[in-house]
């Protein structure tokens, strides 16, 4: 599978609203705005990222997107995310993506936070070179309470 990143296109916000209401992903990920489904929040929300310093990608499995990824923060405290849709889950492409990602962020540290019950999202983060640093707990909205939480780092 040919895995890419490109800057983020109008067109593409459809489909990550689509991959943010699936109910397993949400699960999964938890750390998520309070209402997805909220299509002017989501909007608004897409809005306020494009116009950031936020480096924001698209992420395309042979041609077609299935998810994003971002670097955003403060220098010196820099955090990567991306969102895959579970169609893809399992076949490398997060890792791919981050991959990616990363070559073309070049500063470090970088940081990164998951739920510490997604298994997945650590193995892709470890297989990038990021290392847990600290663990925390945090509200999920996703999952309507408050859950341990992992943070990885990416050293220079």
């Amino acid at each position: 599978m040919d895995v890419s990143l490109r800057e983020v296109h109008d067109s593409d916000l459809p489909v990550f609203y689509r991959h943010m209401n699936d109910p397993e992903a949400l699960r999964m990920a938890a750390f998520t705005p309070k209402d997805p489904a909220d299509r002017d929040a989501f909007d608004a929300q897409w809005a306020r990222i494009r116009s950031s310093s936020y480096v924001l990608r698209t992420i395309l499995a042979d041609g077609d997107v299935v998810g994003s990824a971002a670097v955003y923060g403060e220098p010196g405290e820099r955090e990567v995310t991306y969102w895959v849709d579970r169609a893809y889950w399992g076949r490398g492409v997060a890792t791919a993506a981050l991959r990616r990602l990363l070559a073309e962020v070049p500063e470090r540290p970088l940081y990164a936070r998951a739920a510490a019950d997604n298994e997945g999202s650590l193995r892709v983060l470890a297989k990038c070179g990021f290392r847990v640093t600290a663990r925390a707990r945090g509200f999920a909205n996703a999952r309507g309470e408050e859950i341990d939480e992992v943070v990885l780092q990416l050293a220079g």
